[in-house]
This record gives structure tokens, C-alpha cells and sequence, in this order.
């Protein structure tokens, strides 16, 4: 074969040293991400002498039998090839990264999927289509309207059929690249996810999102055939509060780690920070966070300065020194998250014994319906800015962290014997140990506890009287 294919879809070995040397000094861990066949469904990160190749390099067929802009899940040579360099690059990696650890995740592919065709219609990929449905699949996915119990993909998932079969291959292709990397070195692994629209109701694709992608809908079946990836993720570029609410809800599953490895980057995107890791995600990377000038509106945002990092960077910059404790307690399911709906609308959250109301879009001394209140709106009342995230470290204590917001908490019985014992704002130290800047009281704690455009964490602990 071409001598070329262990280069395939190039490891940029020089930029890996850079990216581990500077990452050493930072004292940050990396979540590297491999383009190879896909980068946002499209071939693009592949040579040319792959992209221009399409008896090698097959590419999917539209029914017509006309090329498709994405390359065939089902061509052999192509996942030879993709499958090798990636092995390349992993044994890079753990020659140059296999005592310090600085990476600790791997992304294998970027937002699979195809835009515009529902799947491949080749020959080779029309004679697997009718090919009974492996088994691992049907164990893992029930189809939505009841078919046969076994048999082709159509007799099985009818109008699905064409979306799932896709996913199954895409999913296949997937597989086979993360386990001959994870054979050469061990690091977990996950794919990313251009997303469905999560509130719409369930229904075969009609060219309205990425078929064959990892959309929520079709977890089930990556998870049944390609076991070498840990986590879907989804992407969140859908600004709307309902909208991310789903998708959070979709993904979050006892199989599934919540992991957001891209969110958009605009400031209305920052309160969701707070939703994201009170969730328990184990992360969270809003897309495009440097100086480059290049803006990815209308996903993100216009500016490309310090600006467009700054509202993002409070909310990291409140977390930053309590990262280890929070996430011993989101692995425990102690960690909450609200943010500000595009309704303003108050939220609850319920907890162990306790309940938080949060609201929104006031001012710190007294009540919205005051004469006085009601006359004059604070700023922010009108944006959708607010966002808080509380940890129950304990029955009666609670780490919070906010902004734009109020929170009162009660006991879930008796709440009108509901005593604030202390609040104490503060910041964990290197070791783990609260240190507290100052004590709330009076005015600052009369109507609830007040966050403020400045993210900062408080440490409360709660009691009721007989």
C-alpha cells in the first residue's frame, strides 16, 4: 500500500509538543480532538490525495447515485487509513505523554453525521441495509413505532430505518478507530454531537438535522456498537433555555456522563455554566475561547476580544479553587444547576430535606412588588444573566455560587421554621480548606441571599426551630 497512509490525516507531532509543554507549565490537563474522515461532517482535515480519490476513498451516494460532500463510513480503505494514523498518533502519545498524563481525553472524529442525505446508498452500503439488524443493536434500541422483532432495518425501525442504519455505520467506523488507539494507549474516549432540535417531537428525519450523527435519539445505538467510546456529548448552540434544558436532560443518562465539550460562546451562553456543572457535567468548554479574529456568529458571539472571554472567565475564575470539591460532590449527586430562563420565571430546586428558590431579575433589598421596586427595574432585570449552581456538602450546609440572582432556601417540612444559622463568603484554599472572607448578615440576608454581576461563592448552613 501507499506509504503515505500512516500519515494519513496528519498528527501534527510538533504542535502536540507545544500543546504538552505549554499545557505542563499552565498546570492544565488536555481533551485533544481527532479530525480524521469527519470534522463537522465534512472530509475537510483529510489530504487531498484522500479527498480527490474516490475509488479508495469512497464517498457516500445520494439516492440518484450523484457523490455526496461526505466520504462513505462503509470504504474499507478509508478506515484503514484513518484507523493508522490515529494508532500513530496515540503512540505519540503515550511516548510523550504516558507518565505525566497531561491528556486525559480523547475526542475520536467531530460531529459525525450528514447534512442533507439520510445515508449512504451505494451498493455496498444498500446490501448491508438489507442485511438483518445485528443483534447488539436490537438489544440495545427498541424501535419508536412497534416492527418486527427481527429482520432488515426497515422491517425493524420502518421510517427510522435509513437514520439508524446510518448511525450504526458511522458508529461501527467509530469503533473500530478508538479501539486499535486504545489497544497502543488506554485514554478514554468520546464523540461530539451537532445537535436535533431537542424540544421537537420524535420523527424520522426529513433533512433537518445531521443523520447519522449521535443525536439523542440514537445514543442506544452507539453505545451497542461502539463500547471504546465512554461519552456522546452534545454540542449546545441552541441559545434557547428550554432547548438546553432538554438536551442536559437527554444526555445525562446512568450510561451516559454529561460532557459538554462545545457550547457557543456569545454572553448569553455564560449563566448556563452554573446548569452545566450544578448538572454534573464533567466539563464544560465554551468553542473559540482566544484572541483569534475569527467569530462564528450567529452560533457565538461578534467579538473576538476580551470581551467576548470575560463573562465566561468569572464563572471559571468562582469554580477555579473549588474545582476538586465540586467534582467529588457532582460525582456523589450532591451539585444542582439552574440558569435564567428566557421567561425570567422563578425556579426550585429541590434537595435532601431542603428546597432553593431562585429568582431572578431584582434588586438586592426587598421584594419585586414593592411601590418602590416596581417603579425602577435593575438593569439586568430585562437580560437573561442570572445562573446558580448549590452543592449540599452536608443535611444542613450548602456551597453556593451565582450570579444575578436570589436564592432562599427552606425545608422541604416546616419551611416557615426555616433558620439561617450562617453565611460565609469565601473561597476553598489548595488543600481543600474553607477560608471565609467575610460573614453575611442583616440587610444581607433578609431577603435571601443576593448574587450580584461578581460570581462568588458562599458557604451557608441551615436549621429549623421547633
Amino acid at each position: 500500500g501507499d506509504r503515505r497512509d500512516l500519515h494519513s490525516f496528519p498528527t501534527r507531532r510538533s504542535s502536540d509538543l507545544i500543546l504538552l509543554r505549554e499545557a505542563r507549565q499552565n498546570k492544565v490537563h488536555l481533551v485533544l480532538l481527532w479530525f480524521g474522515t469527519w470534522k463537522n461532517t465534512s472530509p475537510q482535515y483529510t489530504p487531498a490525495w484522500v479527498k480527490l480519490n474516490n475509488q479508495r476513498f469512497p464517498r457516500m451516494l445520494d439516492k440518484e447515485g450523484k457523490n455526496s460532500y461526505c466520504l462513505s463510513p462503509l470504504g474499507e480503505q478509508t478506515l484503514q487509513a484513518d484507523r493508522k494514523a490515529f494508532t500513530a498518533l496515540m503512540s505519540h502519545l503515550k511516548k510523550a505523554d504516558g507518565e505525566q498524563h497531561t491528556v486525559i481525553l480523547m475526542q475520536v472524529e467531530n460531529e459525525v453525521g450528514t447534512f442533507g442525505a439520510v445515508r449512504d446508498f451505494s451498493a455496498v452500503a444498500q446490501a448491508a441495509f438489507e442485511r438483518d439488524v445485528p443483534a447488539a443493536v436490537l438489544a440495545h434500541k427498541k424501535p419508536p413505532v412497534p416492527g418486527a422483532a427481527t429482520g432488515s432495518w426497515r422491517a425493524v425501525y420502518g421510517d427510522y430505518a435509513d437514520e439508524y442504519f446510518h448511525a450504526w455505520a458511522i458508529a461501527s467506523y467509530i469503533e473500530e478507530v478508538a479501539k486499535a488507539g486504545r489497544a497502543v494507549y488506554d485514554l478514554p474516549m468520546y464523540v461530539n454531537n451537532a445537535l436535533r432540535d431537542p424540544t421537537e417531537p420524535l420523527a424520522p428525519w426529513k433533512n433537518n438535522f445531521s443523520a447519522g450523527g449521535p443525536t439523542y435519539d440514537v445514543i442506544d445505538i452507539y453505545k451497542a456498537v461502539a463500547p471504546h467510546i465512554d461519552i456522546v456529548a452534545p454540542d449546545l448552540y441552541l441559545p434557547e433555555s428550554a432547548k438546553i434544558k432538554a438536551v442536559l436532560g437527554q444526555f445525562q443518562r446512568t450510561d451516559n456522563a454529561l460532557w459538554v465539550p462545545e457550547m457557543g460562546n456569545a454572553e448569553v451562553y455564560a449563566r448556563y455554566l452554573y446548569q452545566v456543572l450544578g448538572s454534573g457535567s464533567l466539563g464544560v468548554s465554551p468553542f473559540g475561547m482566544d484572541y483569534f479574529d475569527y467569530a462564528n456568529f450567529p452560533l457565538g458571539a461578534k467579538l473576538t476580544d476580551q470581551r467576548m472571554v470575560a463573562p465566561f472567565a468569572r464563572v471559571f475564575a468562582a469554580f477555579a479553587p473549588m474545582q476538586r470539591q465540586w467534582a467529588r460532590w457532582a460525582f456523589e449527586g450532591r451539585t444542582h444547576g439552574v440558569a435564567e430562563g428566557d421567561d425570567h420565571a422563578d425556579q426550585t430546586v429541590l434537595m435532601k430535606g431542603w428546597k432553593a428558590k431562585v429568582s431572578f431579575g431584582q434588586w438586592s433589598f426587598g421584594e419585586k412588588d414593592w411601590p418602590s421596586n416596581t417603579k425602577e427595574l435593575p438593569p439586568h432585570a430585562a437580560r437573561t444573566d442570572g445562573g446558580v449552581a448549590i452543592a449540599q456538602i452536608a443535611d444542613d450546609e450548602f456551597v453556593l455560587v451565582g450570579q444575578y440572582a436570589r436564592v432562599r432556601l427552606e425545608a422541604l417540612e416546616g419551611g416557615d421554621r426555616t433558620q439561617l444559622i450562617s453565611a460565609e463568603e469565601g473561597q476553598f484554599d489548595v488543600n481543600g480548606k474553607w477560608v471565609m472572607e467575610r460573614r453575611w448578615n442583616g440587610d444581607q440576608v433578609d431577603w435571601g441571599l443576593n448574587f450580584t454581576a461578581h460570581p462568588l461563592v458562599l458557604k451557608v448552613k441551615m436549621g429549623s426551630y421547633q
